[in-house]
């Protein structure tokens, strides 16, 4: 069986979602556009992920061409992980929906806010 990320007769759209699904995907691939990250860093940065899952995450995401895994030759041994190209044009694909995204939030909070 095919996985869908890998199907080609799947919707683009569907496609990418597969890359990005789950729950911390979008927020690592949010983080990783400002410059390289240690994953201390990353689970510091993004309460409740989990070691295991971050560990998870970012391999997914490596497998996919999103990020780039750096092992520098030093001990202790230091890894970072950054964008790929591949990934910043994701991250830049993603930016429209990320601002449709505000607007329905502010909307949201504009619907909800008491009538004086």
């Amino acid at each position: 069986m095919t996985h869908r990320r890998q199907d080609p007769d799947v919707c683009g759209v569907t496609a990418a979602i597969a890359v990005i699904e789950g729950k911390w995907k979008t927020t690592l691939l949010w983080l990783l556009e400002s410059g390289p990250h240690r994953p201390a860093e990353l689970r510091r940065r993004v309460p409740g992920l989990t070691e295991k899952v971050l560990t998870q995450a970012l391999r997914e995401m490596e497998a996919d061409g999103l990020v780039d895994r750096r092992v520098h030759d030093v001990l202790p041994p230091k890894t970072e992980y950054s964008l790929t190209a591949f990934g910043r044009d994701l991250a830049g694909a993603l930016a429209p929906l990320a601002d449709w995204g505000h607007r329905r939030l502010d909307r949201m909070t504009a619907t909800a806010r008491p009538v004086p």
